[in-house]
């Protein structure tokens, strides 16, 4: 038996329609998500999580908030970092070994 929790994944269309159910402002958000049958607080997080953009003639989409974008950002920047650090401490070794030899 797994131990592992099977999270209910939701397609980017489902939450822009959720998300417009929301702006409409028609029904609360914790109403949609019990009519709905979205984890309580999901469509919250999904309105902090994403933005709607609407383009000329085109259909909605969601792309990440600005917050959301930034954490990624961060993230990416913070692997980069490691990996820079590794690289560096293996260069050193490498200096240190070529140093040993010649000296």
């Amino acid at each position: 038996m797994s131990d592992e929790k099977k999270y209910r994944e939701y397609t980017k269309e489902f939450k822009l329609e959720t998300l417009e159910l929301l702006k409409k402002g028609d029904k609360s958000a914790a109403r949609i998500e019990r009519e709905l049958g979205i984890t309580d607080g999901m469509l919250l997080k999904w309105r902090d999580r994403y933005q709607r953009v609407d383009q000329e003639g085109q259909a909605s989409r969601l792309v990440p908030s600005d917050l959301e974008a930034a954490k990624a950002e961060i993230r990416r920047l913070e692997r980069e970092l490691a990996d820079v650090q590794e690289e560096r401490e293996i260069l050193k070794k490498v200096v240190s070994i070529y140093s040993r030899k010649n000296g």
